[in-house]
């Protein structure tokens, strides 16, 4: 069981494996996600700051496509799921971003944390199966493939750099600040 810190977020291990850190660190930020949006309705996750049209609300939802792109599409070589499938990406390469606006508070949270189970248990999977050397099930157009282990790293790297726009836009809802 993690340790949790003063706001509820699983700690990553203080020396754990290499797997273990990493699999800490991802939970650790998505747990930031979570409590930068937590308690917000409709209009806190509307909001933007400053000239961005970044809300928390599309950051939630381009999470969920990250999540399933990364751990379904590339590391399980599966078919992207619903509501992926369906978009027209090429009338709208932002379409998560956009249509965040047209979902409810709980319709959001509930596809991103539907997304983030799912990515769990195609890690668990790929951990079974080759561990962090374990190559993605789809080659990228230019022959390569990424690891389990450079996909987790990026997506640390994801949400790391999201979670500092969600610092921004939480405190120019509220003014709540801090981690």
């Amino acid at each position: 069981m993690a340790r949790l810190d003063e706001q509820g977020r699983p700690e990553p291990p203080l020396a754990g494996g290499e797997a273990a850190t990493l699999l800490g660190f991802l939970d650790y930020q998505r747990a930031t996600l979570a409590l930068k949006c937590a308690g917000l309705d409709s209009a806190g996750l509307a909001a933007t700051a400053a000239a961005s049209s970044m809300t928390l609300g599309g950051m939630l939802k381009h999470l969920a496509y990250v999540e399933d792109f990364w751990f379904s599409h590339t590391l399980a070589d599966r078919a992207p799921s619903e509501p992926w499938a369906s978009v027209d990406w090429s009338a709208d390469t932002d379409w998560e971003w956009h249509s965040a606006a047209e979902d409810t508070p709980g319709q959001l949270r509930a596809l991103w944390e539907e997304s983030v189970a799912a990515s769990r248990a195609r890690t668990a999977e790929a951990l079974e199966r080759g561990g962090l050397d374990r190559p993605a099930g789809r080659i990228w157009r230019d022959g390569r493939v990424p690891s389990l282990r450079w996909i987790l790293c990026h997506m640390i790297e994801e949400y790391a750099r999201h979670n500092g726009h969600a610092d921004l836009i939480r405190e120019s809802v509220d003014g709540r600040t801090g981690e």
